[in-house]
């Protein structure tokens, strides 16, 4: 396999909204679905305008329908680009049920199942429940989310109903690109870790506190001639720099044969960096979520693409979006002259994080470790620290977050799943979103 070069290709935000061919060809997913979904999304496929033996993958951060990103029917337009690429991936802050029993703890999310068809037809087309929220209303909240993507036909990962179906990648061909998707969360509360986890005879989530399973699985995948692709949930909330376990793990990951790292979890953005062969995107921050008035951060949003060949990663590209009323808008060229945005500024966010000139917010008590959930209400965090050049502050942080208070636009998909992952939800099998 020939290097692959990092070249900061302009995949061009305005071609994939409008809507560019979202065609992933021969996706399946082990083990195979039971049935064969091909959801109509109202939408006519376009052509690729990608050079023929590559594909674009797009990634969003977090989503979730509280608040004021509760709609179902009004998703932003940042959608859009998703729409356009080849395989789209979001992660889905949120069990999907009208059951189940709340767990206690501070926030506590859950949306309904038209979620899952909305984010299916606004063109996403696999989402990630690996994360701290996936089973916040238990097992049979857990249960039903799985059952809601394979209704949607809309790939559930990082969650099954053991731990071999929550490590099951999403496997595709888009462009004719062997793609394999897998994903875990890092994150997950002390006070339930045992009961979200996945076992050999439990169902839950997908742990990267397992990292050699997952590492196991990435060099398994990439030994197949796959471009493999890790969706983490990872950091520390509010942090925009990385902690040394997020570096560590992503080197590892590298090592492993990932192509591409792309994380959340902290509700703010994080830098982009090139660890060996790997493109990672420490963090991608909100994207159909809350923020309370005056979030800077919490509300700059944007979806990474990124193109790929048989051999890893041909380039790049950052499209800039805000959030507003609960809803991912892109930035104009206008609203970006002039402004601290852009389409480098993860780049150059890496850069301020190797200097220690990256201020975090501080809280205002001390929480316990994994307890608190600070992001998770939309709200910006207190007074700021400076953080050291490894992404660790200078000083701990120190709080509790304030109370949650939970609204969004969609573009059409273009994309139809076809396989199991995650014990229950059909891969796609064919196109992006």
């Amino acid at each position: 396999m020939r290097p692959r070069a990092l070249c900061a290709r302009a995949l061009g935000a305005a071609a994939l909204a409008a809507g560019v061919l979202v065609g992933a060809t021969g996706c399946t997913s082990s083990p195979p679905a039971a049935a064969d979904p091909t959801p109509s999304t109202g939408a006519a496929p376009a052509t690729s305008s990608h050079p023929p033996g590559t594909a674009v993958l797009a990634f969003a951060g977090d989503v979730h329908f509280e608040g004021t990103s509760a709609s179902t029917t009004d998703l932003g337009d940042a959608f859009g680009v998703l729409a356009g690429a080849d395989l789209s991936v979001v992660n889905l802050e949120t069990a999907v049920t009208t059951g189940g029993t709340r767990v206690d703890k501070q926030f506590a999310f859950r949306a309904p199942p038209a979620a899952v068809t909305a984010l299916r037809d606004a063109g996403v087309d696999a989402v990630s429940l690996a994360n701290n929220h996936g089973m916040d209303y238990g097992a049979t909240g857990l249960r039903d989310t799985l059952d809601a993507g394979r209704e949607a036909g809309l790939p559930v990962l990082g969650a099954g109903d053991d731990v071999d179906a929550a490590f099951t990648p999403l496997r595709a061909e888009p462009g004719g690109v062997p793609v394999s998707v897998i994903a875990a969360t890092d994150v997950i509360d002390s006070s339930v870790e045992t009961a979200w986890t996945a076992t050999a005879t439990t169902a839950g989530l997908a742990s990267a506190k397992d990292s050699d399973r997952l590492l196991a699985d990435v060099r398994g995948e990439a030994a197949d001639g796959r471009v493999v692709v890790v969706v983490l949930h990872w950091g520390t909330e509010r942090m925009q720099c990385p902690t040394q376990r997020q570096r560590e793990l992503a080197a590892d990951l590298a090592e492993a044969g990932a192509a591409v790292v792309v994380g959340s979890h902290a509700h703010v953005l994080e830098p982009t960096a090139t660890v060996g062969d790997t493109f990672v995107a420490y963090g991608l921050g909100n994207f159909h979520f809350y923020a309370k008035p005056g979030n800077t951060l919490g509300t700059q949003t944007g979806v990474m693409t990124v193109e790929v060949d048989h051999d890893g990663v041909v380039g790049s590209a950052w499209h800039p979006a805000t959030i507003r009323d609960g809803k991912p808008e892109l930035l104009t060229e206008e609203q970006l002259e002039g402004s601290s945005r852009g389409p480098d500024e993860l780049a150059e966010l890496g850069e301020r994080c190797a200097a220690g000139a990256v201020a975090t917010p501080s809280r205002t008590a001390a929480p316990e470790p994994d307890e608190a959930d600070g992001g998770d209400d939309g709200s910006a965090g207190g007074p700021a620290e400076q953080q050291s050049p490894t992404g660790a502050p200078t000083s701990a942080p120190t709080g509790a977050a304030p109370s949650a208070q939970p609204s969004a636009s969609a573009a059409p998909s273009s994309a139809a799943p076809t396989a199991t992952a995650g014990g229950g939800a059909p891969t796609p099998s064919a196109a992006p979103a």
